[in-house]
C-alpha cells in the first residue's frame, strides 16, 4: 500500500505541537471525567424526548487531547489511504511521493490536529467504528468553561446535549452512516487526477496558502484548492447533510437547554462571542482549515431546523431522516418551506 501519510509521525507532531492542558488536580480531573461522563447519560435521555428519536447508544470516551488526535488519525486513515491508492493506483508515488513525501503530509496533519485538538469540544467520530464513537474532549470543556466563567455542571452538560445528539442521529437513522461514508468515498472517486495536474493543483495550493498568510482579507480556503469540478458537486450535498446535522444539534441543545440548564442564555451569549473572537493569524488558519465553514454551519442549520419545526413540529420534521432523498439539498437550507413543500406538502397545508 502507498504509504501517502506517515500516519506514526502525524501521531507525534500533534502530541508535540498541542497546547497543555489547564492545571487541575488529580482529584479535579477525576472528578470532571466521572462527571461528563454521568451528563452524557443524562443529556440522552434529554435528547430522546425532545428529538422523538431513540437509537442504541455507543460507548462515550472522556478523552484528553492526545488521545482526540490519535482516534482521529484513526480515522483518517480510512479516507486518505484509498485516496493515496486512486492517485498512484497503487504503485510507488514517483513524482507525488517526491513534491509531497509521507513525512511531510504526516507533519502538516499532526499540525493541524494539534491545532484543533485545543479547540474542540466533544466529536462524534464515524469514521474508524461502526457505529461511531462519542469522545468528550475534557481538558478543553474544563479550560472553555473556566474562560468564560461558566457554572460547570451547566456547561458540560449543555456540551453534553450537542454531542450526544449528533450520536443520536447516526444512531437512530440506519442509513445515515453509511450515506455520509458513501459521500465522502464519491468525494474520493471523483478525485482521479493525473500526476501532473495533481502536482499543479499542489503548486497552486501552495501559493494559495501563502498569500492567504500574506493578506488576512482573503477568502482563500484549503476546501477551494483541493477541490476538482466533479468534487465540487458532492462537496454540496456533504455541505448540506453537515449543516443539517450540525444546526439539528444546536437547535436541539438550545431546545433543552432551559428546561435543565438554567444559566443557558448567559451560556450561548459567552459562548458565541468567544465564537467570535479570534487574533488575526488564528482567523486565517481558521479560513485556511474550513473552520469558519463549520462555523457558519451552525448559523444555517439552526435556523433551517427552527423554520422546518415552526412550520410542521417536530415529528414533520423527522420526516427528514427517511432517506436520502429527502435530506435537505443546499439550495433549501435557506429556505425551509421550500423544503416542506417538496417532502411533507400535505403538512405543509
Amino acid at each position: 500500500m502507498v504509504q501517502f501519510v506517515d500516519w506514526d509521525l502525524a501521531a507525534s507532531t500533534a502530541g508535540a505541537l498541542g497546547k497543555s492542558g489547564p492545571k487541575v488536580s488529580l482529584e479535579e480531573a477525576a472528578e470532571a471525567v466521572a462527571d461528563l461522563r454521568r451528563l452524557a447519560d443524562e443529556a440522552s435521555v434529554h435528547v430522546a424526548e425532545y428529538t422523538q428519536l431513540k437509537g442504541p447508544e455507543s460507548p462515550v470516551r472522556v478523552v484528553d487531547r492526545k488521545d482526540w488526535a490519535a482516534a482521529n488519525i484513526a480515522g483518517l486513515r480510512e479516507v486518505i489511504n484509498p485516496l493515496a491508492e486512486r492517485l498512484t493506483g497503487g504503485k510507488n508515488p514517483g513524482a507525488i511521493g517526491t513534491a509531497v513525501g509521507s513525512r511531510l503530509t504526516g507533519v502538516q496533519a499532526g499540525t493541524v490536529l494539534a491545532y484543533l485538538s485545543g479547540r474542540v469540544l466533544g466529536q462524534y467520530e464515524v469514521f474508524s467504528s461502526d457505529p461511531g464513537q462519542l469522545l468528550l474532549i475534557a481538558p478543553n470543556i474544563v479550560e472553555a468553561e473556566r474562560r468564560l466563567g461558566a457554572d460547570p455542571h451547566d456547561f458540560r452538560l449543555w456540551v453534553c446535549l450537542h454531542e450526544v445528539t449528533h450520536r443520536t442521529q447516526f444512531t437512530a437513522v440506519p442509513w445515515l452512516r453509511a450515506h455520509f461514508l458513501g459521500e465522502v468515498q464519491a468525494f474520493v472517486d471523483a478525485s482521479q487526477l493525473e500526476k501532473d495536474e495533481m502536482l499543479l493543483r499542489l503548486r497552486r495550493g501552495i501559493s494559495t496558502l501563502a498569500d492567504a498568510a500574506r493578506n488576512p482579507d482573503s477568502r482563500a480556503s484549503v476546501l477551494d484548492i483541493v477541490q476538482s469540478s466533479a468534487q465540487r458537486a458532492v462537496l454540496d450535498r456533504l455541505t448540506a447533510l453537515m449543516t443539517l446535522l450540525e444546526g439539528h444539534a444546536e437547535f436541539v441543545m438550545d431546545g433543552v437547554g432551559p428546561e435543565v440548564v438554567p444559566t443557558v442564555a448567559d451560556i450561548r451569549q459567552k459562548f458565541n462571542l468567544r465564537r467570535e473572537e479570534a487574533n488575526p493569524v488564528e482567523k486565517v488558519i481558521r479560513r485556511l482549515i474550513g473552520i469558519e465553514v463549520k462555523m457558519r454551519q451552525y448559523a444555517e442549520g439552526r435556523k433551517f431546523v427552527h423554520g422546518v419545526v415552526e412550520r410542521v413540529g417536530m415529528a414533520g420534521f423527522n420526516k427528514i431522516w427517511q432517506s436520502p432523498l429527502t435530506l435537505p439539498r443546499l439550495n433549501e437550507l435557506g429556505d425551509p418551506g421550500g423544503w416542506v413543500a417538496r417532502v411533507v406538502p400535505s403538512l405543509a397545508a
